[in-house]
């Protein structure tokens, strides 16, 4: 049953994209292998056309570590943002990539977002979320 905060994760309404392209810290939530919740801060990028976000990371983390137990059908994850009275929230699968081309498309939509080059780390991979679902008040 869709709510009134539904929002179209392909097509968002322009002030929810608009929300998502500013400047906020998200949280990612994970599902740890014995199925609670693992929430950390993170850094998002939306990318509705291609229906995914995107968050770069150290392979080594536990973040990774939780997307990659789940398998190659990708672990149930949310990312969410919040300031004052808007909110913003988008729930899919994770896999986590790292082929190069990948990787540098995260990290451009990150500097672009967040407006700081990430420092170069040959560990880092990106965790994308094929989006499903999303909903909130931008």
């Amino acid at each position: 049953m869709a709510t009134k905060y539904s929002v179209d994760p392909g097509a968002p309404d322009p002030s929810y994209l608009s929300f998502w392209r500013e400047r906020h810290l998200c949280t990612l939530t994970t599902p740890r292998p014995d199925d609670t919740p693992h929430l950390v801060p993170v850094g998002v990028t939306y990318d509705p056309e291609a229906r995914l976000a995107r968050v770069i990371t150290n392979r080594a983390s536990a973040k990774v570590r939780y997307v990659r137990a789940a398998g190659d059908q990708g672990a149930a994850v949310a990312v969410c943002q919040l300031e004052g009275r808007r909110w913003a929230t988008l729930e899919g699968r994770a896999l986590v990539r790292d082929e190069p081309d990948r990787v540098a498309e995260a990290e451009r939509r990150y500097a672009e977002r967040y407006g700081r080059i990430p420092s170069p780390n040959p560990a880092r991979v990106v965790i994308e979320i094929h989006l499903t679902r999303a909903m909130g008040r931008g």
